[in-house]
């Protein structure tokens, strides 16, 4: 059996910031996720950092919260942000009246909202509609849900902290009402075990309700859907927001080489009910065919859903649910040494984070002051290793390929020195390469491609895995990075879950581009392993 004080269930961004900030108090914490880290909400969103100004009107602690948020993340999680800045635009059908009010909500929460010209909109963003009637600048930035995740779990493991990746919960043990441990089993060996601790935080998203169940509490969450879209293009350097109150389909946010527009709001059947369909989409385009006319004409990469979880203590639901968090502690239900944290979004996921820890340092009575608003996740690549990986890398992969690394980014670097074989890029599209396919594949929280894919990016750019698929299993095979799947189940899998977001877009170059796909893997790799009868 193993011991902590604390187990945190849950591994996206609040989860892994609950142990990050616990580890840096000095706390013995584990934290254990049923998927991959980032499998839920924390990447599938449309990578916003937000300024408030979204919330500004109608919610305005959350808008505050945002800012304040926003300003401590771009410099403790700076290789996660890219600070595009962003613009809010009014178009002549939006209401003239709610401009007023948003511009009065932000100047009383603090937020910078800078007017300028449509004229001087179109000149930063000349894909920008030329129907602009007003626009105003505001700090908004893009976030990496992948990378924040992942560094801050790098960072909760140089104080102790331990992440269990597929390793689902089954039963909450207590004995007198108090948390004793819990009992999990790995979901890809079926092993069973069992950790013992002194408290227990559920911060599983859209699945608290079902986490709170196995202690016998009820804790009501509706799952919010949202269906988003990502173009293969860069058509604006800063996310614009459709300057109205908060609707289907008003935010563009530029990520890299390409560009994610979303989202919608809808009830959501189950918290994974995450395939997303071709009539969304289409609502989707035509919502957003105001602020970019020539959205028709973008070539649309992928689709893709998250849900999420609402609480609220009242009827509201979607759109009219506050974005706000709520920390449950469920002694108030008559079990001791056990809390829920529900509700909120990314930007503030820091805080959620240290309002938790604190409330679970009380109880433990661990004195220890958070730190996580102070110390950066992970340092800045050395001067040193930046120079040798420029010998081996593109100029722009450089910058990107240590924003990734993290503390791994010496040993790739050190790799492809002493091995000219590692400097193979497997994806051109991220420029990804053998060796770090190869330093994250031996991480113990990478069990499959899609795992190495969400430390890396490779399969998420242009070809969508339709050539880095079959170098990437090639690569694991060879060198027995990925153990306990065969080769063609490795690559079924990554390019199964590349599917599920290509299938609701099949036409134009997306259509053409499947049928490459088809044709490499079930006719010239015959993936399916059918059977020519008649040349047998």
């Amino acid at each position: 059996m193993r011991q902590a004080t604390v187990v945190v269930i849950g591994g996206g961004a609040t989860g892994v910031g609950i142990l990050r900030d616990l580890s840096m108090r000095g706390v013995k914490t584990i934290l254990v996720e049923q998927k991959d880290l980032a499998y839920g909400t924390s990447s599938r969103f449309h990578g916003l950092l937000h300024s408030g100004g979204r919330y500004a009107v109608k919610d305005a602690e959350s808008a505050q919260e945002c800012i304040e948020e926003n300003m401590i993340l771009r410099k403790v999680a700076r290789h996660a942000v890219e600070e595009t800045e962003g613009l809010f635009v009014r178009l002549p059908e939006d209401d003239e009246a709610f401009e007023a009010a948003w511009v009065t909500a932000c100047a009383q929460v603090n937020i910078p909202a800078i007017p300028i010209t449509p004229a001087e909109a179109r000149r930063l963003e000349p894909q920008l509609s030329g129907r602009a009637v007003a626009a105003y600048r505001v700090p908004d930035s893009a976030i990496d849900g992948f990378r924040l995740v992942w560094q801050n779990v790098i960072s909760a493991r140089k104080y102790g902290g331990e992440a269990l990746t597929y390793t689902e919960v089954t039963a909450i043990e207590h004995v007198n009402n108090q948390v004793v441990g819990v009992k999990v089993r790995n979901t890809l060996t079926g092993q069973t075990g069992s950790i013992a601790c002194d408290y227990i935080v559920n911060a599983t998203g859209s699945w608290v309700g079902q986490v709170a169940h196995l202690a016998g509490v009820d804790v009501h969450v509706s799952p919010d859907r949202g269906v988003l879209i990502a173009f293969n293009h860069r058509f604006t350097s800063r996310i614009v927001n459709r300057l109205r109150p908060p609707s289907d389909g008003d935010i563009f946010v530029p990520h890299g080489s390409i560009t994610i527009f979303g989202t919608t709001s809808s009830p959501a059947t189950r918290p994974d009910d995450t395939i997303p369909r071709a009539a969304e989409v289409a609502t989707l385009l035509k919502i957003g065919q105001p602020l970019f006319e020539d959205i028709y004409h973008y070539r649309i990469l992928r689709t893709f859903a998250g849900t999420r979880p609402l609480y609220s203590a009242d009827p509201a639901a979607g759109r009219a649910a506050s974005r706000n968090f709520t920390i449950i502690d469920h002694e108030q239900d008559g079990l001791k040494g056990m809390a829920t944290i529900v509700g909120g979004k990314l930007t503030t996921y820091r805080l959620m984070a240290e309002k938790m820890a604190d409330r679970v340092c009380e109880h433990l009575g661990v004195m220890a002051e958070c730190r996580t608003a102070a110390e950066p996740m992970i340092a800045d690549a050395a001067a040193a290793d930046i120079e040798a990986a420029r010998r081996f890398f593109p100029a722009y992969g450089v910058d990107r390929a240590a924003s990734r690394l993290g503390p791994k980014f010496p040993e790739v670097v050190k790799a492809m020195e002493t091995d000219p074989a590692k400097r193979q890029l497997l994806c051109e599209c991220e420029m990804v390469t053998l060796a770090e396919v190869e330093a994250m594949a031996a991480d113990d929280t990478s069990y499959s491609l899609e795992d190495v894919r969400r430390k890396t990016r490779m399969g998420m750019g242009t070809c969508q895995g339709a050539f880095c698929g079959f170098r990437g299993v090639g690569a694991a095979a060879a060198n027995e990075l990925i153990t306990g799947k065969d080769a063609p189940r490795l690559i079924e899998d990554f390019l199964e879950a590349r599917w599920n977001g290509i299938r609701p877009v099949l036409w134009g170059n997306q259509l053409r581009e499947a049928e490459l796909m088809r044709g490499i893997y079930a006719a010239a790799l015959n993936i399916d392993g059918a059977v020519d009868h008649e040349n047998k």
